[in-house]
This record gives C-alpha cells, sequence and structure tokens, in this order.
C-alpha cells in the first residue's frame, strides 16, 4: 500500500542525498500508478495530494491528470477541493484533457455550495482555454450578480481570463462591468477595478491587432472605442471612490500600515491612468484628486510610497496641469533622497522612462 503524504514528506526530508530523494519518489511515482491502474477510488485524492508534492519538487507527475479530472467530478467537498487544485497545477491551458473538465465546471458554477462555485470560478480564471471561455462566460457571468461578495469577486477575475481569452467579446460585458463599481465591498471593488483595467488593455490589443498594427490610425480607433467611451463616463465615480478612501477614519478590515486600502487605491489610480491618457476632458476631473494623493499620503510607509509612485506615474501619463507635474518630480525628487534602496531604483526608473 501506498504511503500517507505526511509519511512521504517524512522520507523525502530525510534523504541524504539526491539519489535517494529520487528512489523514494520513484517507488512511490509506482505505487501510485499502480493505485491509478487498479482504480482504487479510495486513495484517490491522497495520491493526487502526494504527485502535488512531487511537482512541487520538480518531477514529472503528467500520469497524474486524469485523476484530477475524476476528483473534480467528484460530488464530495474535500476530493472536489484536491482535484481542482491538482488541475491547476498539474495542468497548463495547452493540454487537450482540459476539455473534458468544462461539464463539471459548468456543473459546479451552478452549485449552491458557495465554496464548490468559488473552486470552479478559481480554475476558470487560471486555466481557461479560448473554447472553455466562450462556453463558460455565460455561466460567470450570472455570477457577476451574485447575492454574495465572495462569488463576485471571484467571477470578476475569472471574466477577466475569459475575455483576455476571447476579445471579441468584451462589448458584451461592459455594462455589467460598470454596475458593479457600486458595489459595498471592498474585496468586489478591486476585482472589478482590475477587470475594468484588463479590459481596456484587451480592447487596446484587440482594435491594434485587427488593423495589423498600422499604428496611427487604430490609435485613433482605440480612443474612441465603445468601451473606452462607456468607461470614460465612470472617472467621476472613480475619482469619487479615490476620495472617499483618502478621507475615510480608521478601518481594521481595510487598514495596512495606517493607509486605508492601499491594495485598491493603486488600482484605482492604473485605472484612470488608462482612461486619462490622451483625454483633456478625464483628465480635468481627475487633477484635484491627485494632487490630494500626492500632498496627503504618509509616506513613513511602503504602502504610502507605493501609491505615490502610482500616483506619479498618473500624473505623467494624463494630460494633467504643469503644477501637477512639478509635485510629481518633486515626489521623485524626495524618493532618491530615501535610504532604501528599492525607492531610489523605482525613482530612477521613472526618471528614466
Amino acid at each position: 500500500m501506498s504511503l500517507k503524504l505526511r509519511d512521504l514528506i517524512r522520507q523525502v526530508r530525510a534523504c541524504k542525498t539526491a539519489a535517494e530523494e529520487r528512489a523514494v519518489i520513484a517507488k512511490e511515482s509506482a505505487m501510485i500508478r499502480t493505485a491509478i491502474r487498479e482504480e482504487q477510488e479510495h486513495y484517490r485524492h491522497r495520491n493526487v495530494a502526494k504527485l502535488l508534492f512531487m511537482h512541487m519538487l520538480g518531477y514529472p507527475t503528467h500520469f497524474g491528470q486524469l485523476e484530477c479530472m475524476k476528483l473534480v467530478a467528484s460530488p464530495h467537498f474535500p476530493e472536489k477541493r484536491i482535484g481542482y487544485l491538482g488541475m491547476m497545477l498539474l495542468l497548463s491551458e495547452q493540454q487537450e484533457v482540459l476539455m473534458l473538465a468544462t461539464n463539471s465546471l459548468k456543473n459546479d458554477l451552478n452549485s449552491s455550495n458557495k465554496f464548490i462555485a468559488g473552486l470552479a470560478l478559481a480554475a476558470i480564471g487560471n486555466l481557461a482555454t479560448p473554447d472553455m471561455s466562450r462556453d463558460l462566460a455565460p455561466e460567470v457571468d450570472k455570477h457577476l450578480s451574485n447575492s454574495n461578495p465572495y462569488l463576485r469577486k471571484k467571477a470578476c477575475l475569472a471574466m477577466a481570463r475569459c475575455l483576455r481569452k476571447c476579445p471579441d467579446m468584451v462589448e458584451d460585458f461592459v455594462e455589467r462591468v460598470v454596475g458593479l463599481l457600486n458595489d459595498r465591498s471592498h474585496g468586489v471593488l478591486i476585482t472589478v477595478v482590475q477587470l475594468m483595467t484588463q479590459v481596456l488593455v484587451i480592447d487596446r490589443e484587440y482594435i491594434l491587432e485587427e488593423g495589423g498594427g498600422q499604428y496611427d490610425g487604430e490609435e485613433d480607433a482605440y480612443y474612441e472605442s465603445p468601451t473606452r467611451t462607456a468607461f470614460l463616463k465612470l472617472v467621476p465615480s472613480l475619482v469619487k471612490l479615490l476620495r472617499n478612501l483618502l478621507s475615510m477614519g480608521y478601518s481594521p478590515d481595510h487598514d495596512v500600515g495606517g493607509i486605508s486600502d492601499p491594495f485598491l487605491q493603486v488600482q484605482i489610480l492604473t485605472l484612470l491612468r488608462l482612461l486619462g491618457a490622451n483625454d483633456v476632458k478625464a483628465s480635468e476631473e481627475m487633477n484635484d484628486v491627485l494632487a490630494q494623493v500626492a500632498t496627503n499620503t504618509e509616506t513613513s510607509k511602503n504602502a504610502g510610497n507605493a501609491i505615490l509612485y502610482e500616483c506619479v506615474q498618473t500624473i505623467m501619463a494624463v494630460e494633467s496641469d504643469d503644477g501637477l507635474r512639478v509635485l510629481a518630480v518633486n515626489i521623485l525628487g524626495r524618493f532618491l533622497l530615501n535610504r532604501d534602496n528599492n525607492i531610489r531604483y523605482v525613482a530612477l526608473n521613472t526618471l528614466a522612462k
């Protein structure tokens, strides 16, 4: 009988040489292959867990890919969880065996158990191929309006993957994304802003690709695209959201080093940078809040420096006024005087651009 996972880990750790370790892994791999041939269902989840450990050590584990598919199709949550983890680690989107999972993913997306639906969304976000994205996008779309924030945020990240694989679907989902920006959950908001950023990047790449890479005319087409036009209407909402974060009091759920949700602030600044490029009206709407971020953000902690760095990048990319650009250059000057080499490097890198 094959070993338990913890016993295998102990044996590997006890090995004095690489040859000993290879011998232990080879012996256990042979036992797992035998179990797979004999369809030993009782030990399937344990075997896949051991294959994950072997994969982390760099040994070949391709022979266990179908076992992951079988665990994903299991009705029991513990087995599903190992199956999905195995699928995300042992398979890549190039492997044809992945298509076998489409039906299981569709069933799990419709599960009443939020954790099972969450596993399916995570797998789509990591592995979805163009064909899977087309088949499963309607199911993912349903979760964008789910009452549970846990599933809404996972659905946003899964949808970002689907749209990256099928850029021609972008316009169909713009309205849905716009509605999610009013969500109260910070977890959902950060994924929505990431999704909007991805959609803009995908839209630009798709337009340039369609035009064959003759940049001049296509750049203009991108700046006038329906997706970008729809998102430009949201600049006031994004500015208001960022302003609320700046004026927000202490919140233990979102506070990092005395700064309110720096992750969300950075994502919003990145999105504003894409929206403000080559657009005077949008840039004017965000000028005040950019000045507020640049002057009021605490610089004693890394979280504050990350926000300031992103703020400088945004100021330089949008059609900002001269006073704001001077403020951005002063921030880079302060970065150059910092004792931390990483912060100095970031400042030099930004100046080089």
